[in-house]
This record gives structure tokens, C-alpha cells and sequence, in this order.
């Protein structure tokens, strides 16, 4: 197996290849991960109302709805990397909008429980495939002094799709019914796939491969998909816990064996010289507990709004949108230090910022409502944390890659925080998921929520990407 070098490698002549402007093809990808984004949180909105739709599933059948996508989509997150580096970016990324948007009207159009997870797990895979080739298309098109910039707005815009998911969902369904959680998809995601296949062109990957490990991909595909269920399945009465320790140990197991393969391998799916990197690795550690973290937040934001301070699903839907508001020009900034002085002091501070929000949520609200003394402080130090991490996780990971490597790369980083938010979304469950939840059950989810944000920043004390002197 030969071994690339990690270093900031040379770009691509993008000026020679690209419009004048990068500006339409970030939009262009953007449009899709922000439909993306959104789904994955818009149906805890439309719960309630799949319960009435279809009265008789049971919760663990409705929960199928949810844990299918996620498992779906941290699984196969790296395979579609995978794909769009080996078969071309711009093929992937149409392909699987196509698949997102027609598996989103399938959903709305669903007549049974189980036609609705069906339609959710071949979603979950349009998503997979358009993610990582969305970023890898962005890389491609910005000059290598502009990226860190792009990188943390694309970042920033899933993140926002997701925070604004519940909200908007909540709205939704309350003035158009559960379908329209995905027949919302259609029309946004109708222009991306226009413009992308018109607009967009086709990157020229120097030494790129002609085929797939097909053993890598399985055996990935084996690895991910058992850890994701083990998580997903932790209060599920329909799992022991003999059975989901078997689960993940067989998950671990077939890590070990697609390591051992990917040494061996003439083309291995994840080229193991990427971890080699400490920049690389410490990235993808802290993707995993800020993902974790961030996950744990999000949810419980939404469990005390409603069940300890008893607001309505729009009233907290409304009431977390500040946070959110503040991601996006957060991570503006953000970017533009990134350029100049690499990620790390931005992911440093930014870690200490969320870890502060986790301290505020952790001591001052109360059993009675106080939203403006009480949480909306707390609120505005999580988004400014948020909007100086997670997107600049996204651009500390590739910012080393060899072009070759950009959809790859991406990608291990996306499942690892994917499969973080399966952890954390499992965590909140077992914590404050029960009929009879008290203020005292949200003091280890915010205990937790501090210790994972300043792990981030210790780990993050190891990325070096700040540019070289000209």
C-alpha cells in the first residue's frame, strides 16, 4: 500500500476550470446539506403526529422512522465518500439528491409504518451519498486561501438546518400535517439538482481510482451499522443488554478486521496514512465528543422546555431560535481567523465558550420559567460556541487532504459525528427520557456536556493547520 503524503498538498488549478465566481457552486451544495440537515431533526416535531396517523404502531415502531435514517446514514457515510472520490463528485452528488428527493415524496406519500421507513432508509442513503460529495465539490472550487472560509459557512449551514429542525417542523405539521415535513424538501431540493446538473462540473482527480474496495466497504458498512444500532437500541425493551453488548462487540470486531484489511489492500476504501496525521486524528476524536455534546444540548433544550417548564413545541421551538441565529455569522468570523492563523485558536476558545453555556444551563434555570435572565444568556454562549466549532471542525479535517482524498476524508469526519449525535441522542434518552423527569435528572446531562466540551478543546490543542508564510 503506498502511503500519500499528508502535507498541504498542492491544489487543483480550480481558477483555470471554474466560473469567476466559486460563490453559485457553495450554494448549489449547500442547498442540498441544508435539506439534509434539516431532516434529521424536523420529524422529532412530527412524532406526535405519526402517532395519530398511524395509532396502530407502537412507539418502538414510530422510533424505526428515526433510528432507520441514522443508522443508514452514519453507515454508509463513508462508502459514498468512497464513490464520489472514485467515480466522480458531481455524479454522486446528483445521484443522490435525485435519491433524497424521491425518497422524500415517498415518505409524505407513505399509507403504512412500514412503507414510511422503507422510504426513510433509501433517504438516508440519497443524504449519505450527497454529504461528503457536497464538501469535496466546495474544496474544489474555492482557491486553497479562501476555503477555511467556505468550509466553516457549509459547516455552519447544516448546523443551523438542524437546530432550526424541531421549530420549523413544529409549524409545519401544525398548519399542513406530518407529510409536509418532506414535501418541503422538494422544491429546494428540485433547484440544487437543476443547477448541479447544469452549473456544476466535474473535478479532474489526479491519480484518482478506478475501482472500490467492495471488501472495505462491507466490512465498514458491517462495523458502522452494529455500533449505530447498539446506541440507538440502548432503551429499547426489545434488546437485552447480553444482546447489544454482542452487538457492539461484533461492531469493534469488524473495525479490527477492516483495519487489518486496509493494510493490506491495494486500494483500501480509507487509506490509513490519514490517521498517520495528528492533526487529522485529533480532529476526528474531537468531532466524536463535541458531536456527543452537542447532540445531549440540543435535545434536552428541548425536554426541559417542554416538560419542566411545560412550553408548548412551537413556544420551544421559537424559544431556541436565538441560538441558532447566532451559528452563522459566528462561524463567518470564525473562518476568516481560520485563514490566517489555522483552526486551533478558533476550536480552543470556542470549546471554553460551549463548555461556559454547559456550566450556565448546569447552575442557573430553575423549576419556574425565567426565559430571558435564565436560559437565553446560556443560549447565546452555546451558539457562539457552536458556530466557532463544529464548522471549523469540518475545515480543520480536510484542510491537510490531498485533493484525491477530499470526499474520503470528509466523510470519516461526518459519520464520526454522526455517530457522536446517535451517542448523545441515546444519553439524553436514558437520562431524561422518563414519564416522571425532574430538574435533578438534567444535572448529569449538563455535568457531561461540560466535561465532553473542554475534551474538545484539549484535543484540539494538537490541529495544526495555520497556513504557511508567503
Amino acid at each position: 500500500m503506498t502511503t500519500p503524503s499528508l502535507a498541504p498538498a498542492p491544489a487543483i488549478d480550480a481558477a483555470a476550470h471554474a466560473p469567476s465566481s466559486p460563490w453559485p457552486t457553495f450554494w448549489i451544495a449547500c442547498i442540498a446539506v441544508f435539506l439534509v440537515s434539516i431532516d434529521s431533526t424536523v420529524l422529532f416535531a412530527a412524532f406526535g403526529a405519526l402517532q395519530g396517523a398511524f395509532p396502530a404502531a407502537t412507539p418502538a415502531d414510530l422510533s424505526w422512522v428515526l433510528n432507520a435514517y441514522t443508522v443508514v446514514y452514519a453507515t454508509m457515510l463513508i462508502p459514498a465518500g468512497g464513490l464520489a472520490d472514485a467515480h466522480g463528485r458531481k455524479r454522486v452528488f446528483l445521484i443522490g439528491v435525485a435519491l433524497f428527493l424521491a425518497a422524500s415524496y415517498a415518505c409524505g406519500m407513505a399509507g403504512s409504518v412500514g412503507w414510511l421507513i422503507a422510504a426513510r432508509i433509501v433517504q438516508a442513503l440519497g443524504a449519505a451519498l450527497l454529504t461528503p460529495a457536497s464538501l469535496s465539490i466546495i474544496l474544489d472550487a474555492f482557491p486553497k486561501e479562501k476555503r477555511a472560509v467556505a468550509v466553516s459557512l457549509w459547516g455552519a449551514v447544516g448546523g443551523l438546518a438542524a437546530a432550526i429542525g424541531p421549530s420549523l417542523g413544529s409549524s409545519i405539521v401544525e398548519h399542513l400535517g406530518w407529510p409536509w415535513a418532506f414535501y418541503i424538501n422538494l422544491p429546494l431540493g428540485a433547484v440544487s439538482l437543476w443547477f448541479g446538473a447544469t452549473r456544476l462540473r466535474e473535478a479532474q482527480i489526479p491519480g484518482k481510482r478506478a475501482r472500490i474496495d467492495l471488501v472495505g466497504m462491507a466490512l465498514l458498512i458491517a462495523a458502522v451499522g452494529a455500533l449505530a444500532m447498539a446506541i440507538t437500541q440502548l432503551d429499547s425493551p426489545y434488546w437485552s443488554r447480553l444482546k447489544l453488548g454482542a452487538l457492539a462487540a461484533a461492531g469493534l470486531a469488524a473495525v479490527g478486521v477492516f483495519v487489518a484489511w486496509a493494510r493490506i489492500s491495494a486500494a483500501p476504501l480509507v487509506d490509513l496514512a490519514l490517521f498517520a496525521n495528528r492533526s487529522y486524528s485529533a480532529v476526528n476524536l474531537a468531532t466524536f465528543a463535541f458531536g456527543t455534546a452537542f447532540a445531549m444540548m440540543f435535545f434536552a433544550f428541548f425536554t426541559y422546555m417542554t416538560r419542566i417548564w411545560h412550553f408548548s413545541l412551537p413556544l420551544a421551538g421559537l424559544a431556541v431560535t436565538p441560538g441558532p441565529l447566532m451559528v452563522v455569522p459566528t462561524a463567518i468570523v470564525a473562518g476568516r481567523i481560520a485563514a490566517r492563523s489555522g483552526h486551533r485558536p478558533v476550536l480552543v476558545l470556542g470549546s471554553l465558550i460551549y463548555a461556559a453555556s454547559g456550566l450556565w444551563l448546569l447552575l442557573v434555570p430553575g423549576l419556574e420559567p425565567a426565559y430571558l435572565t435564565d436560559w437565553l444568556p446560556g443560549l447565546f454562549l452555546s451558539g457562539i460556541g457552536v458556530g466557532m466549532v463544529l464548522p471549523s471542525l469540518s475545515g480543520a479535517a480536510v484542510a491537510g487532504l490531498p485533493p484525491a482524498q477530499y470526499a474520503v476524508g470528509s466523510a470519516v469526519n461526518q459519520a464520526t459525528r454522526q455517530l457522536g449525535s446517535v451517542l448523545g441522542v441515546a444519553v439524553t434518552v436514558l437520562l431524561v427520557g422518563h414519564a416522571s423527569v425532574t430538574r435533578a435528572d438534567f444535572l448529569p446531562l449538563y455535568g457531561m456536556h461540560v466535561v465532553l466540551a473542554l475534551v474538545t478543546g484539549a484535543l484540539c490543542l494538537a490541529v495544526k493547520t495555520r497556513p504557511a508564510p508567503k
